[in-house]
């Protein structure tokens, strides 16, 4: 193994600390022979991009090992999302898989790692909740989810400090919704009950909030981009269909 990938590796690890860190340290140093192109991708995240990259990652190991052990299909599905969704190059896919297999042997319970997350991102909610959707498309990616899967993300939309409330919009955006208006409601984190300036002020915050750029400038990662961008036009959708049902 190079040197320079175990000294990337145990930097990026003394970075970030805790089990995070952890993780971080086996995924990167074992990238072996390639340590000048882990320097430069290290050297172009900082410590936040960093952490809600090896914690992504992560966090999507214990959701795809929430039946007790990670099926080839399971796999497939962060995969898919990689390829898809995050349209990752090959390098940081590599990285990306890395990390998700670091965290399925580090030993680490989803409440240590969840809580790190949780803590170098509790100034920025937007970041927080699109984790947790990030969470949810992926374990809904073949058109199911199992009852232990939804479980754990619910556990860690709660060791985020999500309201109950709040949990329950995820809910009904993630299957319990029974119309696609209903649905709508939930992106915008709102009831059918809400006043139509209840529903415009929702849409103004939230536009502002998960704009790809604002996102960015808190900490995102740059790979996440895309699911973002993608989140972002959901909630235009949503308010473009609640606007239409009520003639806004």
């Amino acid at each position: 193994m190079g040197w320079l990938g175990k000294f990337v590796g145990g930097m990026i690890g003394l970075a970030l600390g805790g089990p995070l860190g952890m993780i971080a340290g086996v995924a990167f140093a074992s990238m072996i022979d390639k340590a000048g192109r882990i320097q430069e991708r290290s050297d172009r995240l900082d410590q936040q991009q960093q952490l809600f990259f090896v914690g992504a990652f992560s966090l999507l190991a214990y959701v795809a090992a929430a039946d007790g052990t990670v099926t080839a299909t399971e796999r497939q599905k962060v995969v898919e999302f990689i390829r898809r969704d995050l349209r990752l190059d090959y390098q940081a896919e590599e990285l990306a898989l890395r990390v998700f297999d670091a965290a399925l042997n580090a030993g680490q319970s989803v409440e240590a790692i969840a809580t790190q997350f949780y803590q170098g991102h509790r100034n920025n909610p937007a970041i927080l909740q699109l984790m947790v959707d990030i969470c949810y498309r992926v374990a809904y990616a073949d058109g199911t989810i199992s009852s232990k899967e939804e479980a754990l993300i619910l556990r860690i939309a709660r060791l985020f400090h999500f309201s109950e409330p709040l949990i329950e919009t995820f809910q009904k955006r993630y299957g319990l919704a029974t119309s696609s208006l209903e649905q709508a409601y939930a992106t915008l984190g709102l009831s059918s009950s809400a006043t139509n300036e209840e529903v415009k002020r929702a849409y103004r915050k939230l536009s502002k909030e998960y704009h790809p750029d604002t996102l960015l400038s808190k900490g995102l990662g740059e790979e996440f981009l895309k699911a973002a961008t993608e989140k972002f036009r959901a909630i235009q959708e949503a308010y473009d269909q609640v606007g239409r049902d009520r003639g806004l």
